[in-house]
Formats: structure tokens, sequence, C-alpha cells
């Protein structure tokens, strides 16, 4: 009864389903047993009769030839046949046809679908109970049904075991690497949805919390403040002076890294209870909390304009900025997070109206100014498609002659209600929407029309100022079309003159030194405006091809008033000539001004006391008269 005697024992597989045929006879082939296959039971009644195999795998229902009972009934009535072990395949569970095939002298049962594990057992059990019978009757020794069942029953146990023993020990296997594997997998996906939530909550640039989290944030302090009315938040909305000069001058490196340095000295002024977040762009946002009142607010807000205020050493550049900070505190009473920041948005606006490095906590009467800003930009709008501006015109005088040399033009804006809007109203809207750029076309070519129409007309070698914002700096095709409209109408390069804002004078290597040395190399006499109440670097001035520095009405307003000014005013002139430079001052009101400056060796000057900003007609008006005015003559 070894495993090599089972090996070549002969197996009938007795079945109408070439498919079920098929996988049993590979399989078993496979195990070392010899195969017979019967497509019914008449033909399994042959094979059986003449093969006589050693063990018979028979299908129940076989339609539309006889059935499973009746073969096998045949089988057992046959004296050849009578002692082969039947075994019943089939997809019948109940209790009755299970009786019925013992009854009919089957030994045993396979339920459908086949597993093969059961297969192999049960063939092996009745095979080695076969061969026993077989030895015993071989050795005339009589095998009792008791005996019979024992040694079935050991042998089943023992293959079982044994098997069963394998599968548990492959299935554990199995389980252990599946549950490492999961393991690995739950621990990569907790970690991916940790960096998801995080990205989903903070910028990718600073690192601090962005919009989401801060409104988030905001409305859980909202709602302790609707249940506790005495605990009190503020929220400051904070954005960063010349940011996009930076940004478009020395580029998006310098400017990333500003924005991280600014977020950090920033963050150093807070509590740890308190939240920064960078809410887009130059802009960000805190939220105090709790606060006790409104000077604690101011404090930390100073505090943070103080932290702002140092240079920035970056990639070599010594960048400066500054910024507006508008504040909102929720005692006002806020029910929702949008009108929280809707206010300080304002408050905010409020501030960087005021001029540089302000600080504005809202009271709802700003609003009303909100509201005038969208008008002017509907203004802007609107003036630009129906040619609605106006230029005025502000003699420039050499003090050293009393000759009138030209002119600044100066914009202004007249709306649907044909009011005149000050350009100290809508030109900083302009430069923030991009609409400067077509306004200042439009300056450029309606100042060079009209100064040669006075050229021609007075016999006058007339210059005009023309104010050039930063924006406009920064135009690829500035210098090519500047060009091209002199020579439209017909003016001498020294005919024209831009003025540009010491902001615009941040470092020597900047790309607006480029633009500069070109317009330098068309002719185009150039001139900082307001100087000394910017941000441009002594040590560097000497490196921008400038022709004429202009001293702020600041200084020129406090000539004679308080001490010191004239020194000012003294080291400005001094500076602009050691450079190569003329000087112009602004806001010249007195007599004794004008003597002042006169003194003092300054070239040019215009203001209030030779005229305020004309309109056209008064402008030629004044070109004709000023010869005969004997007033200024001082």
């Amino acid at each position: 009864m070894n495993s090599e005697f089972l090996e070549n024992s002969t197996v009938l597989i007795v079945d109408d389903n070439p498919d079920n045929l098929a996988v049993l006879f590979d399989f078993l082939s496979a195990e070392g047993f010899e195969i017979l296959v019967a497509r019914g039971g008449e033909s399994a009644l042959e094979k059986a009769e003449y093969a006589v195999p050693d063990l018979i795998l028979l299908d129940v229902m076989m339609p539309p030839g006889i059935d499973g009972f009746e073969t096998c009934d045949r089988l057992k009535r046959n004296l050849i046949t009578k002692d082969i072990p039947v075994i019943f395949m089939t997809a019948l569970s109940d209790v009755d046809n299970k009786v019925k095939g013992l009854r009919s002298g089957a030994v045993d049962y396979i339920t459908k679908p086949i597993q093969h594990e059961e297969v192999l057992v049960r063939v092996k059990i009745h095979l080695k109970l076969k061969n026993l019978v077989s030895l015993y009757n071989t050795q005339n020794l009589a095998l009792t049904q008791e005996v019979a069942e024992r040694v079935i029953a050991q042998s089943a146990l023992q293959v079982l075991t044994t098997e069963l023993e394998q599968r548990v020990k492959d299935r554990t296997g199995e389980l252990t690497h599946t549950l490492t594997e999961l393991q690995k997998v739950q621990a990569q996906v907790l970690a991916r949805e940790q960096s998801l939530m995080h990205l989903a909550f903070h910028d990718p640039l600073t690192e601090l919390p962005n919009r989401l989290f801060f409104i988030e944030r905001l409305m859980q302090a909202m709602a302790i403040a609707q249940q506790d009315v005495n605990h009190l938040f503020a929220v400051l909305f904070i954005d960063l002076e010349r940011f996009k000069l930076v940004n478009d001058t020395l580029g998006n490196i310098v400017g990333d890294q500003l924005l991280k340095s600014v977020s950090q000295r920033a963050k150093n002024c807070l509590r740890p209870k308190d939240t920064l977040a960078r809410f887009g762009g130059d802009d960000f946002i805190v939220l105090l909390e709790p606060i006790n009142d409104v000077n604690e607010v101011i404090s930390i807000a100073h505090k943070i304009q103080a932290q702002l205020r140092p240079p920035f050493m970056i990639e070599g550049y010594e960048v400066v900025t500054d910024c507006n900070i508008g504040v909102t505190i929720s005692s006002i009473g806020y029910e929702r997070a949008e009108d929280v920041l809707t206010d300080v948005d304002t408050a905010m606006y409020h501030a960087k109206s005021k001029g540089k490095g302000g600080c504005e906590i809202f009271v709802p009467s700003m609003k009303t100014q909100a509201r005038e800003r969208i008008q002017i930009e509907a203004d802007l709008r609107w003036a630009i498609d129906y040619q609605r501006f106006l230029l005025y015109y502000q003699p420039i005088i050499d003090l050293s002659t009393n000759e009138i040399c030209g002119f600044e033009a100066l914009i202004r804006l007249n709306n649907d209600a044909n009011e005149i809007i000050s350009p100290a109203k809508f030109i900083p809207i302009a430069e923030e929407t991009g609409l400067i750029k077509e306004i200042g076309w439009w300056i450029i070519e309606e100042a060079c029309a009209q100064i040669r129409t006075w050229q021609q007309v007075f016999d006058i070698n007339l210059m005009v100022t023309i104010n050039l914002s930063a924006v406009q700096l920064r135009q690829a095709s500035l210098v090519e079309r500047l060009s091209s409209i002199l020579k439209q109408f017909c003016l001498s390069k020294s005919s024209v003159k831009l003025e540009i804002t010491e902001s615009c004078l941040i470092d020597p290597r900047s790309p607006e030194l480029k633009v500069l040395k070109q317009l330098k190399n068309l002719g185009v006499k150039l001139c900082i405006d307001d100087f000394g109440t910017g941000y441009s670097s002594l040590s560097c001035l000497h490196e921008f091809p400038i022709d004429t520095l202009k001293i702020d009405r600041s200084f020129v307003n406090r000539i004679g008033k308080i001490s010191g000014d004239t020194e000012i005013v003294q080291t400005i002139i001094t500076l602009a000539h050691r450079l190569g430079m003329d000087v112009v001052a602004e806001g010249i009101e007195t007599v004794p001004q004008l003597r002042a400056l006169k003194n003092l060796g300054c070239e040019l000057g215009q203001g209030y006391l030779f005229a305020k900003p004309l309109p056209v007609n008064d402008a030629a008006i004044f070109v004709e008269n000023w010869r005969s005015q004997k007033l200024l003559s001082v």
C-alpha cells in the first residue's frame, strides 16, 4: 500500500461534461494515475468490464442516457465490476440522494464544484482500502467491517492532518505577508493623506497657513466671540509695498525669497496663539486672539512694520520694502467671515491711500471710500473708452534768467458727471489695475503734440516733463515706441524729460538701469521726482543716467521755518551738481523760498508762485504774458 502502488492505479472518470473530464484528467494524470474516461453510463459499463479500473469517479446526472444511480447499480450486479469502488460526483446535496447513491453501492461522495485536494484525498483513501482488502483476501484473512472502517479513518486522518498542516502553514505565510504589505500600504496612505492635508491648508512657498486654513480659524474665533462677549479678536491685513517691482525687476527667485523672509520676520512679532497666513501674492493676514484692547493690536501692527523696514539681503541685492496694514476688531459684531475680510481689506486700502507704511483700523465710514475707489476704476475705464482725459501744464522757470523753459504735463480725469478728478486719486488705481499703460501712452502722445505746437507758435525751444510710472518703465517696447512718437511729432530728443520716482531705482543691477541707459542714449532727459522721500541709495546714485533731481515740495515748504531743512536742500543741490545734474524745486509758493533757492544754486523751479497747473489755453496765455510780468523779477 505504498504511494508508488497507488499512483499506478487506474481511475475511470465518467462525466458528460467535457470540461470536467479535462480538468480531472489533467489533475489525476499529474498525480501519477492511469486515467480512463467515459462520456455516459453505457460507455462506462463497457470500459469498466474490459479494462477493469481500480476506482470509478461517477457523475450522478448524465442526460439523456442512464444516470449515475442506475450505472452504479448495474456495475455492482456485474461479477467483473462489483468490487470496484465507486465515488459519486454530484452537485446534489440533499440527504435522500446521498442515501440513494450509497444504497446503489457507492462508497463515497464528492460535491461539485470539485476541489482537487478533496478528490485526491478520497481517491487515495478508497484505493488503500481496496488494496488492503485484496491483501487480506490473498492471505486468506477476514477483514471485518470494523477493521476496515478503522483503517479508512486512520488513513484519512493522517492524510487530512498532513495536508491541513501544510495548508495552514502556507495560508499563515500568505496572511503574514499580506498583513505586512497591508501595513506598508496603510502607512503610505496615511502619510499621503497627511501630506495632502498639509498642502490643502498651507502655502507651499512660505509653509504658512493659507486662505482656507485662516478662514477656518477665523470662523472658530467668531463662534467663541458670539458665545462670550468679552472674548475679542482682531484681524490684520498686511500688504507689501513695492513687491511687484522687486519681483519684476530682480526676478521670481528674489521675489520668492523676499516673501519667505517677510513671513519669518512677521511671525517673530506674534504671540504663540496668533495665526499668520499667506493670503496670496504679497498679501499676509493675521488673526490675533485673544486681545485685551485696541492698543495691544496697534502695538503689534507697528512692531510688524518696524521689523519689515530694515533692508533684506537676498541673492546679493539689498531689497527694501514696507507694508500697509488694515485692522478690524471683533467688537463690531461680525456674523460672517467674508464681512471680516471685506472690512479689513477696506482698512488696508485706506491705509495705503494715505502713503507708505500706513496702519488704519476699520470704521464703517471707510466703506464709502471703498465705493469711491470702485467708482474711480469705472470712471477710468469709461474715460479710456471715450477719451475723457485732460492734460494740465505747470510752467517750469529758469531761476537764473527768469525765463520759461517748459512745462510739466499733469493728467486730469473728466468723468461722466463732468467732474475733474485729481491724479492723486486715480493714478494709484490705474497702476494697480494696469490701466496706467494705456493712459501713459496717451499722455506721452498728447504732451508731445502740444509742446511741438507751442514750439512752432511761440518760436521757443520749450521742453515738456512727463511723469513715467514704474509699470510703464517695465514695458518691453518703451524705448522703441517713444522714439517713434518723437519722430512722428518732429521733436528733438532734448525736448522731452521723463520723471521717474525713486522707487524705480532699486539696484544698479536691476533691468531698469538698462532701460534708463537706452533712454539716455536716445537723447531723452531723465529726472528723479520727489527726491529725498523715497528709497534710492545715495551710494549708487551716480550709476544711474539721471540729468535732474527734483526737490520735493515738503523740503521747499519748510525752508526758513524748520532748523536744518535749508541745509538738507543745500546738500541735495550740492550732490546733484557734483554728479553733473541740475536741480528743479517744486512747490515754490513764496518769494523768500524763491530767493533762498536761487542763493543755493537751484537752476529750475515750479510752483504756485509762478502758476498752478493750467489748462491748454491758459498755459498758452501764460507763455505770451510771462515776459511782461515784472512781479517775480527778484
